[in-house]
């Protein structure tokens, strides 16, 4: 059978023509992609946290900022919505409502919310100083520092509207949620181009966050109920059955986090210790700031000042307010209210979580009661870290 040689320098040719055209074709299509290097205009904060883990102080130190359009935990009207599913099934629903208003689309809420609607019907809407202040009302400033009752007197009748406008006039859009369980939810949010997002992980001392939900029993109940799966019943959790799952969910979302995170997390993840927080609170929040981008203002310095340099541990009907108190007080106050033995067994139920994230485990009465001995571990001795981890520190 006879054999076609072809002259090598047509072969060379060829091949040469061929990647000429597949780099044109290449740089054409290009042309008409999205950049994925760029990123959007907006910063986008997810403070991912638990019920009564000082989530809703965090919060505030966000809101009050003038560059900040911040929402408290609007997938609680997914879970008023759906209350007869689990935390697991709504998953989907909550991650796609926080991806919607990450970017400024309150649409979203047309499925939860009465048609006709004004900006009072969004779950805690007071506390957002975005929408107690220009464009969304016209009462306040950006710069001024707002209350929850002033705004509720002067801009509860303005339109739902107002919500999406201000949105898209701020450079961070911050959402404080205690309605996932799960990190590896927040992939597609991760990874979507559309999204500059950094994740805020506050915990708290499990023994510290019992004695808070104690004092919101009532309250929690239907939200007890969707955790533990319960068909729509409500729960009080007197078996620390729901304080098991959120401790097992913290140790799942600092565990996927950083042992061996995937590479999209790399300078999006910082865990926060609430105990840290209030005994250094400037030191902390500046960090905090820093992550994401955002610069501490000297009357925010004053106001941060005041709020955590209060008399007393606070009243309990205002379990759910921001109010003026001595913050290293709150985070100590359990170990004189609880009994040793419900310690006991919320040890029990919540011990990795315990060892994990920097607390000491008490053996006696005695040691719950010495406030001498600090039950809460220096960070590097966890290695914990502002950024993301490094296990080569």
């Amino acid at each position: 059978m006879a054999r076609i040689r072809i002259p090598s320098t047509i072969v060379i040719l060829f091949v040469t023509v061929q990647t000429g055209f597949l780099l044109f074709m290449y740089a054409r299509y290009s042309s008409f992609m999205p950049q994925s290097e760029e990123k959007p205009s907006q910063v986008h904060i997810l403070i991912l946290s638990s019920w009564r883990s000082g989530s809703s102080f965090v919060g505030q130190l966000f809101s009050q900022h003038p560059s900040v359009f911040y929402l408290m935990e609007p997938a609680w009207h997914v879970w008023v919505t759906m209350y007869q599913n689990s935390a697991k099934v709504l998953h989907m629903a909550v991650r796609d409502l926080v991806r919607s208003v990450f970017l400024c689309d309150m649409s979203v809420f047309d499925a939860y919310m009465p048609w006709k609607r004004n900006l009072s019907d969004l779950f805690q809407w007071a506390v957002s100083r975005a929408l107690c202040s220009a464009p969304a009302c016209d009462s306040f400033q950006r710069t001024d520092i707002t209350s929850e009752m002033a705004c509720k007197t002067l801009c509860g009748r303005y339109p739902f509207s107002k919500v999406e406008e201000a949105c898209k006039t701020y450079s961070h859009v911050v959402i404080k949620e205690v309605r996932f369980f799960d990190l590896k939810v927040l992939y597609p949010l991760l990874t979507d181009p559309s999204l500059n997002l950094k994740i805020i992980h506050l915990v708290r001392d499990p023994r510290a966050v019992v004695k808070s939900r104690e004092q919101s029993v009532k309250a929690l109940a239907r939200d007890n109920g969707i955790v533990l799966s319960t068909n729509g019943t409500k729960v009080e959790d007197s078996k620390y059955k729901v304080m098991q799952e959120i401790c097992r969910s913290h140790v799942q979302i600092y565990e996927t986090a950083t042992l061996k995170p995937p590479n999209f997390l790399k300078d999006r993840y910082l865990m926060i210790r609430f105990e840290d927080l209030v005994r250094d609170p400037l030191s902390e929040i500046s960090e905090m700031y820093k992550f994401a981008d955002l610069s501490l203002t000297p009357m925010l310095k004053s106001w941060i000042y005041n709020i955590t340099h209060g008399q007393g541990p606070g009243k309990k009907k205002e379990a759910f307010r921001i109010t003026s108190r001595d913050a290293v007080s709150v985070s100590q106050a359990w170990r004189n209210v609880l009994s040793f033995q419900k310690i006991k067994k919320i040890q029990e139920v919540c011990k990795g979580a315990i060892n994990m994230l920097g607390y000491q485990l008490v053996d006696s009465e005695k040691e719950q009661r010495d406030l001498s001995l600090d039950l809460v571990l220096p960070r590097r001795q966890n290695q914990f870290s502002w950024s993301s981890f490094n296990p080569k520190r």
